[in-house]
């Protein structure tokens, strides 16, 4: 598993991921500059507070994007994850896997579907996790429990899915599920990095192919 995240990770900044790369990175930030906005609108508009604390927020301002764009981070690359899901795998199987049978492309259309689920399910996930910033080391718990469970899931289904049904690709994560599991920690790590978080598609995606070639020839 350590071997295939370290391969994973490399890939990230060879030649040829280097146009997905910069694709993932500039809709992510495009993304959390957008959700960013929406969110000081909101707070803006609906939310009346006395100066004093409106000043303390402002003087704040600045931490508080940064430990929200932690949180944010999960959802919004699952959604880039649905545009470059079939690159990136393809690309990996093509320079790893050249023997082995290709998988066919799920279409735009299902993995952005999928990925849309996902990002509902991970922005409830994290909010959650943002809420609990009150209690020290119950939000780092949440954090990493539950988006270590949901990216470890929801990447792995989505890879599996370029070879076999959804039904056999559930089945498959849920008989190897304490092995799917450890790699969403690994991936939830990733996404907590700032910037290197802004990776997480491409790492996340390439690292699950890995992953699906070893569950299916037994070395886990």
């Amino acid at each position: 598993m350590l071997a295939a995240a370290g391969q994973a990770f490399r890939e990230i900044f060879t030649p040829a991921f280097r146009t997905i790369l910069f694709k993932c990175l500039g809709f992510t930030i495009a993304l959390l500059v957008l959700l960013i906005i929406a969110a000081e609108w909101s707070f803006a508009h609906f939310v009346t507070l006395p100066n004093w604390a409106e000043k303390t927020i402002e003087w704040f301002g600045a931490l508080a994007l940064v430990v929200g764009s932690v949180f944010l981070i999960p959802p919004v690359t699952a959604l880039i994850a649905g545009l470059y899901l079939d690159d990136i795998a393809a690309q990996v199987e093509k320079v790893h896997y050249p023997a082995d049978p290709p998988g066919h492309e799920l279409g735009t259309a299902i993995a952005i579907g999928i990925s849309l689920r996902f990002f509902v399910v991970l922005v409830a996930v994290n909010l959650v996790a943002l809420f609990l910033l009150l209690i020290p080391g119950v939000n780092l718990i949440a954090f990493y429990v539950g988006n270590g469970y949901l990216l470890g899931r929801e990447y792995f289904e989505m890879v599996v899915m370029r070879h076999l049904t959804p039904e056999s690709a559930r089945t498959l994560r849920k008989a190897n599920r304490v092995t799917v599991l450890l790699s969403g920690f690994v991936i939830a790590g990733l996404a907590s990095v700032p910037i290197l978080n802004l990776t997480t598609p491409i790492f996340a995606t390439a690292f699950m192919v890995h992953m699906f070639k070893l569950v299916r020839r037994g070395g886990a």
